[in-house]
């Protein structure tokens, strides 16, 4: 069974149709037959008024009276004599019978004249079913071509009714993943309006998940910033200890992971607050200000690695936004290209306007990211297909 509700409509249209169709054609085949056959003996009886009245005499038979109908008009005078045909015709009373004539079915209008003389107004049986049958199958012609009418009419009306709900599913299909605004029941069928408050429902239920979500990451964040800051400040005091080499370069790695984890959690804080909503109007921000306070931030980093950080290209703009979104999103780019920078590498800044649009553009002679993470690299949390010591932390600073 088709799984389409189209297509299930459309069938179940189609079948009604032909049914209708069918029955409807038989009937009308049925009346239209019956409607000749009695018009043509409306024929007999007039070709016998005619020849009883004396409009029309013959000593014979006369053929051609009515060359379509075949109908043949035969004397029998006053008395039985002729054939053993025409004395039982001599036989039957007046009126309209059913007879045989040269061997075949035929129907027989019997007339008596005023003098006593008689006659026959015949016609053969045969000819009377196929002049009725074409008659009768011509009166189907309208039913035919109506049918491929109606079934176009309901193949439109099925594609019309379902429209709303095709358009509230493209709607759908366009909406951000966190937009839990309720659809609206105006403009669309009353069929549709439990489907939709369901799903209105189900938006709501989001987001009040969502919510809860982003009110547990804020949270977290908070409560881990206090302790992760006291850790690194304990960190900061053994500086001025007498520590073994070894130890000291361990030192500075857990000093480094620490200042790391902070970021990430002043990150997930602004994550927070963005996702909530803007608290106002965007602000205008200075690109190039900010991004030299950024690099001025790197240039420690880079260095140790013998890196060369510096502006290929630097233009006074601004843009309109959040400067912390914009603030962080900047310093992880920057971030990653210095980080998965080789050795003696290279990172390019530049930033200048490119028609309405501000350009910030970072280049870095780093392993780059694989093709297949492209997709993928603003999604949060997603840290990429390379091994652990060379992933970039795209999602934890995206």
């Amino acid at each position: 069974m088709t799984k389409s509700l189209r297509a299930r409509l459309f069938v179940g249209l189609t079948a009604v149709i032909l049914l209708a169709g069918c029955l409807g054609g038989v009937f009308t085949y049925l009346w239209a037959f019956d409607e000749a056959i009695e018009m043509q003996d409306s024929v007999l009886v007039q070709i016998g008024s005619l020849m009883q009245n004396g409009g029309l005499k013959s000593d014979q038979s006369l053929r051609g009276v009515d060359a379509d109908a075949e109908v043949d008009v035969t004397e029998l005078g006053t008395a039985p004599h002729g054939s053993a045909e025409e004395r039982r015709l001599w036989s039957l009373q007046d009126g309209l019978h059913v007879a045989s004539r040269t061997g075949q079915s035929a129907r027989v209008l019997l007339r008596t004249r005023p003098d006593g003389s008689r006659f026959a107004v015949t016609q053969l049986t045969d000819v009377r079913d196929d002049i009725a049958s074409s008659m009768a199958l011509r009166t189907l012609l309208p039913i035919a071509a109506l049918i491929p009418c109606l079934l176009l009419v309901a193949a439109l009306v099925v594609a019309g009714s379902l429209r709303p709900m095709v358009r509230l599913a493209g709607d759908l299909d366009l909406r951000r993943a966190d937009d839990t605004t309720p659809l609206l029941l105006a403009d669309t069928p009353s069929e549709l309006h439990p489907f939709i408050a369901s799903i209105n429902r189900l938006l709501e239920r989001m987001k009040l998940m969502l919510d809860q979500q982003r009110r547990f990451i804020a949270d977290a964040a908070h409560e881990l910033r206090t302790p992760i800051t006291a850790l690194g400040l304990q960190a900061e005091n053994l500086d001025p200890a007498d520590l073994p080499e070894q130890a000291r370069e361990r030192l500075g790695a857990l000093k480094e992971g620490m200042r790391r984890t902070k970021h990430l959690l002043e990150q997930l804080l602004v994550l927070a607050r963005h996702e909530a909503g803007p608290n106002g109007e965007a602000t205008v921000v200075p690109l190039d200000r900010n991004v030299k306070e950024l690099v001025a931030d790197l240039v420690p980093d880079a260095s140790r690695k013998g890196i060369d950080l510096g502006f290929q290209l630097i233009e006074s703009i601004a843009t309109k936004g959040e400067p912390v979104m914009i603030a962080t999103m900047i310093r992880n780019l920057l971030d990653n290209a210095v980080r998965f920078t080789p050795q003696g590498g290279r990172v390019d800044i530049g930033i200048y306007r490119e028609g309405n649009e501000a350009v910030v553009k970072i280049e870095d002679t780093g392993p780059g990211i694989p093709s297949g993470d492209i997709d993928r690299i603003f999604e949060p949390f997603f840290r990429g297909s390379r091994p652990a010591e060379m992933v970039p932390d795209w999602a934890s600073r995206s």
